[in-house]
Formats: structure tokens, C-alpha cells, sequence
């Protein structure tokens, strides 16, 4: 009865589904719930199709270690919801957190008068007249079909499936460095995540005939920088706990190989010195005694060539590659803690993790989100490329920032030759830093005029592959996605005529889309900032934005003194930016004075801890009441002055 029931709700949606929206999102990632809230919250109607069942893509599926580069780079609904997490966690943001706890964040968003979600719908025809997509039709596992008709279309899947069956250009792979004149992409045989020298690759030590291990590939690289179709490799992002009241314990796949682990025997007998867990992963720490745990060196959770085909899939071929890569995973960490050749002090660590029973309630504890690192990206209006990347190009449309290294796991395992001796080998790995913060153009988020006028491409967007390494990182996808729900309330039917400066006004006059007060940066460089003699504005990426003052020697007399803006009124919270990744700053006084009143606060760093990819945090000086035209000041000094000291941002945040 109850399935009859469910199949009546389903022919009722589909019939409703065939009315008009101002916006249809597809997929279900984290850009897909802030281009839904920032569309609904310009007074636009909206569907959200997910072919997904759980929304939040890798930020609700144990990508909790949040991957940020700098915190300038996140702003709008993205900040907002690390703020949200951190009113969970008792800090002012949290970068760290359970994939539960982001989950419920990510629903409030959705709980909205003009937001309809519709999961577990995937893409099955689209209609175009000229360049414009009338409608999509999306089926579900039952095979019921809904019709969606929307005057904007905004595709917000890792694969970009949406763009491509709008019959926009795009790439998968690799382009040749020639392509957009880059030193970075295509094939990169470089030394990071890599296997030492010597680990024969063959199944019988020293016999070729006796064939290849398992997940060793028989190409021959090409030189560095030759462009080909192959996708930095995929994984899961790991939530276990250590907790035994909350543990449901790691038993053996169905289709468990111990030869697909034979590689990591072999890394593991090459440094015998190395016998931790955190050897072989990245094992990092989340919230409620978990984690999220992540590739490691040569062999980890990385399947390394096990994704080739996906980005061009069928779903049906797509569902099966996301069951070998959980098979791979889910029977690595069993071969890990139970195969008797792995080091016993390496099974017994990993004997004491397993599921947690309180995630993933609806998929046996296990995340149902394979990290798409990447798939398909447009070829738009702009592509970003690594010049991109090193700020050697001028973007005045910009609505987004990224500030992430230009990184790209491992593509492809193969059996190099070095002084006459076959030896396995990672390839397609790089990591480079980028010059700081830099910003995106709202053109990398349109596919070209000629192609298609209404639709936005927020994640599967317009870049290198190289430039897509930087970009690709969750808190830069909710940013992206928010301004392409913006940007369907200003354009005038075409996507290419919004303006960008228009929505970056928006985004920062209005950042949380709920005509709440933005916050107030006041950083160096800023005219309200005062420093005495000695002190060096220094470039680095350890502080808040590029830049930081820096004062190394005698402290005696020095200060910096930070002017509040004389508009404020009301109360505030007051912060300051604390670098804690360097020895500097070992006791720092604050001295606030609000008006006639005076306020001290004291930092030492020994109180303070970071707390994820973070190279700082904010140290909260107080809450206090402004008033407008009324002078107020925080002044910085120290007394200590055996370390180097360091000034950054302050931070106002309305209460």
C-alpha cells in the first residue's frame, strides 16, 4: 500500500513538475544549495533536480578538512556556512566538522517558501529552441519521468552533464601546455605522491612475461606537458570514528582481491621505517572522534587509473565504476587492518577505527558521494588558465576567488626504465603554489553566446585543466554558485548581459542574501591603519589576504592602531587576526577604546590551537557597543619582543 501511495506522490510531482520555474538547479552539490538560496532569496522561483538522494556534494559526504588557501578567497553564503558550523562547534567559524552536522546546515538553506527539491531525478532529454533550453526531462530509478521548464538553467554536477547535453563545448583531460601556453598541464612525472626507486612492477619480481600488477597501466608516458584525456583520479573522502559506543566495524567487500593491494606490500617493504597508519594516509581528525581521511603517498586511497572512462560514462557505466572505486577503498582499509603481511603495528591502528553509526544512516554508514576531483569543464566565454592562477592576467568581471595550489592527484601508474631497471611509477601529480588569492570571471561560468544564453555553469566551468587544480575546492564552488543564482535575477534572458560588478555588489553589500550587515575587514594597507617605525608590510601566505605588517627586533614603543569607521552603530564583535602556523606574536595586548571607555584583552598564543587547513584564527577581542561619529580605536602592542610580531586583519561582525 505504502508503495502505491509513494508511486501516486511521484505521477502527481511529475504532472506538477511540467509548470514553469524562473530557475532550474541541476544536481545536488554544495553550489547547487547556494545558487537555489541566492536565486530564491532575489525572489526567484526555483527547482532544485538532484540525481542525487543527499544534497551538499562533498561537503556533507566527509570532506570535512575543509580545503581553503585563504580565507580572503571565501565570502557570501559560502562564509556564512562556516559560520553556521561554527555556532555548532562553540568558534566564530569551522573549516572541520561531521558530515551530519554540515548536512543539517546545508537543509536549512533548502527550507525555503520558493526552493522545491526534487532527489533522485537524473538527466534524461533536454530541449533547446536555438540557443536557449526550454526544458529538461529527468527520470528516477522507478522510472518516473518529470518535465522542468525554467527560464535559467544552472548545471551544479561535478560532471557537468547538463552542459554537455546542452551540446556546449567542453574538455575532458589534459590539454597540451601549448594549448593555453602553460608550464603545468598535461602529463607531469614529477616526485610528490610518488614510489620510491626500485618497486618492481611485475606480479613475479624481475619476470615482465609474468604480467603487470594490478592497477598498473602498460602506456608509455609522454614527455611532460603532452596533453591527453585522462582525469586526476578519484577517492573517497573517509568518515570513520574511533569511538566503540559509535562503531560499526570495517568488514571485508563483497568483491574483496588481496592482489589489488599487492603494490602497497611492496611500498611498505621499500621504508620499512614508516609503520603508521599516517604513513600510508592522510588521516585528519574531525569533530565527535572522527575523521576525514584522505590519499597519501604512492599508494593510498587514490584508484589511480579507475576513473578514465567516467567523465563519458553511461549512468549505468558510471554506477558500476563507483562500485569498483568503493570495493578498492572499502577493501584497502580491510587489507589494512586484517591481510598478516601489513606491519602488525599498522592492523593494530586500524583495528581500533571503523563506520560511524550515526552517518550515513541510509547507505549502511558508508558516504554515497565519490569525489569527482574532475570531469568534464567547459570551454566559455573565458577559460582561466595558470596565468590565471599567477595573477598575470587583469579580471575586472571578476565573482569569485580562488587561492588553492594549482593541484592534480596522480592520472595514471606506469613502469619507467631508470639506469636499466623497470620500476612502478605515479604520474600526473603537481602541486604549485599560486601568487595569492585571484579572482574568476563571471565569463568562466557562461558557455559562449552562440552555444547556449541560459544556462550557468558554476563547478564543471570554463578552465584548465591546470587552473581547474586551484579552483576546484568546495568553499570556491558555494561562492560560484551563489553568484550564478544572483545573476538569474539581473540578466535580461542571456546570461552573458549580467553584470558582474552588479553581482559582486550584491555579494558584498549583501552577502548572506538576508539583508544582514556585512562584516567590516580592516586590513593593512587600509587608511584607518596606523603603524609606528619598524614596521614591514611583508608579503606571505600565512595571514589574512597577501599582505601583513611584520616587525622583527626591539618591540619597546611600537603599536599598530586600527580606526573604527565612525558610520557603525550598535553592537559588534571585534576580532583580530592571530597567525599561529610561524613562531611569532608570543603575547600580544589589545587596547580598545570605545569612546570615552577603555577596554584591554590579552593574546597568548599558547591558548590558541589551529584548527584545520588554517594558518590562523580569529582571536575575539569582545563584543561592543558603537556609536556612529563617536571615535573609536583598538590599539596593538607588545612586551615580548624574543619573537617576531605580526599584524593582520581586524574583524567587525555585527551581532
Amino acid at each position: 500500500m505504502k508503495k502505491i501511495f509513494n508511486l501516486l506522490v511521484i505521477t502527481f510531482l511529475a504532472a506538477a513538475c511540467t509548470s514553469g520555474y524562473d530557475v532550474c538547479v541541476y544536481g545536488g552539490s554544495s553550489a547547487a544549495v547556494t545558487a537555489a538560496y541566492s536565486a530564491a532569496q532575489m525572489g526567484r522561483d526555483v527547482v532544485i533536480v538532484s540525481p542525487d538522494d543527499r544534497l551538499g556534494g562533498l561537503t556533507t559526504s566527509g570532506l570535512g578538512y575543509t580545503d581553503i588557501g585563504n580565507k580572503q578567497a571565501v565570502f557570501g553564503v559560502a562564509k556564512q556556512f562556516y559560520r553556521k558550523l561554527g555556532e555548532r562547534y562553540g568558534r566564530l567559524e569551522s573549516w572541520i566538522f561531521e558530515p551530519s552536522v554540515a548536512l543539517d546546515v546545508m537543509e536549512e538553506y533548502l527550507d525555503h517558501p520558493r526552493i522545491t527539491v526534487l532527489k533522485g531525478y537524473r538527466l534524461e532529454e533536454i530541449m533547446k529552441g536555438g540557443a536557449e533550453i526550454k526544458s529538461i526531462t529527468a527520470v528516477n530509478d522507478e522510472g518516473a519521468r518529470i518535465k522542468v521548464s525554467a527560464s535559467y538553467f544552472i548545471d551544479a554536477t561535478y560532471e557537468g552533464d547538463l552542459m554537455a547535453r546542452s551540446g556546449v563545448s567542453y574538455h575532458v583531460g589534459r590539454e597540451d601546455n601549448s594549448v593555453y601556453g602553460e608550464d603545468w598541464n598535461g602529463v607531469q612525472l614529477l616526485d610528490r605522491h610518488q614510489f620510491p626507486d626500485g618497486i618492481d612492477p611485475y606480479v613475479e619480481k624481475g619476470n615482465p612475461s609474468s604480467g603487470l600488477l594490478w592497477g598498473i597501466s602498460d602506456a608509455v608516458p609522454a614527455p611532460n606537458g603532452t596533453g591527453d584525456g585522462l582525469s586526476q583520479a578519484y577517492n573517497y573522502r573517509i568518515c570513520l570514528t574511533d569511538s566503540l559506543e559509535n562503531m560499526v566495524p570495517i568488514e571485508k567487500p563483497e568483491n574483496y582481491d588481496p592482489a589489488h593491494y599487492e603494490l602497497l606490500l611492496r611500498l611498505m617493504e621499500a621504508q620499512p621505517d614508516k609503520c603508521r597508519l599516517s604513513d600510508y594516509f592522510i588521516w585528519s581528525l574531525m569533530p565527535g572522534r572522527k575523521t576525514d581521511v584522505n590519499n597519501k603517498g604512492g599508494f593510498s586511497t587514490d584508484m589511480v587509473g579507475g576513473n578514465h572512462a567516467y567523465p563519458e560514462a553511461s549512468f549505468q557505466e558510471r554506477q558500476e565504476i563507483i562500485q569498483a572505486h568503493k570495493d578498492y577503498t572499502i577493501g584497502l582499509l580491510y587489507f589494512v587492518g586484517h591481510d598478516e603481511r601489513v606491519p602488525a603495528s599498522i592492523r593494530e591502528e586500524m583495528l581500533k577505527w571503523g563506520l560511524p553509526k550515526d552517518e550515513y544512516l541510509e547507505t549502511d554508514h558508508w558516504t554515497p558521494q565519490l569525489y569527482i576531483r574532475e570531469c568534464r569543464r567547459m570551454i566559455g566565454e573565458y577559460v582561466a588558465t595558470q596565468k590565471d592562477c599567477e595573477q598575470k592576467t587583469h579580471i575586472e568581471d571578476w565573482v569569485g576567488m580562488a587561492a588553492y595550489t594549482m593541484d592534480s592527484h596522480n592520472c595514471q601508474r606506469v613502469v619507467v626504465v631508470k639506469d636499466g631497471v623497470p620500476m612502478v611509477k605515479n604520474e600526473g601529480n603537481v602541486e604549485v603554489k599560486v601568487g595569492g588569492p585571484f579572482p574568476i570571471s563571471y565569463r568562466s561560468l557562461t558557455p559562449k553566446r552562440e552555444e547556449c544564453t541560459n544556462l550557468l555553469v558554476p563547478i564543471a566551468l570554463s578552465a584548465s585543466h591546470i587552473a581547474y587544480g586551484s579552483i576546484r575546492m568546495e568553499p570556491v564552488f558555494m561562492v560560484l554558485g551563489q553568484a550564478c543564482g544572483i545573476a538569474t535575477a539581473l540578466a535580461d534572458g542571456i546570461v552573458q548581459n549580467a553584470d558582474a560588478a552588479q553581482i559582486r555588489s550584491i555579494m558584498e553589500t549583501d552577502p548572506y542574501m538576508d539583508g544582514s550587515q556585512a562584516d567590516v575587514i580592516i586590513d593593512d594597507g587600509s587608511p584607518l591603519v596606523v603603524v609606528s617605525e619598524g614596521w614591514q608590510q611583508t608579503k606571505g601566505r600565512r595571514g589574512y589576504g597577501p599582505t601583513y605588517y611584520e616587525l622583527k627586533g626591539d618591540c619597546t614603543d611600537a603599536f599598530v592602531e586600527y580606526t573604527l569607521p565612525d558610520t557603525l552603530s550598535g553592537m559588534w564583535d571585534i576580532y583580530c587576526f592571530q597567525q599561529l602556523k610561524d613562531k611569532t606574536n608570543p603575547v600580544m595586548h589589545y587596547e580598545i577604546r570605545i569612546g570615552e571607555e577603555t577596554y584591554h584583552k590579552t593574546f597568548d598564543r599558547s591558548e590558541m590551537k589551529l584548527v584545520g587547513q588554517v594558518s590562523g584564527e580569529w582571536f575575539h577581542l569582545g563584543g561592543f557597543e558603537l556609536q556612529a561619529d563617536v571615535r573609536s580605536v583598538v590599539n596593538m602592542y607588545s612586551d615580548k619582543c624574543d619573537l617576531p610580531l605580526r599584524a593582520d586583519a581586524l574583524l567587525l561582525v555585527k551581532k
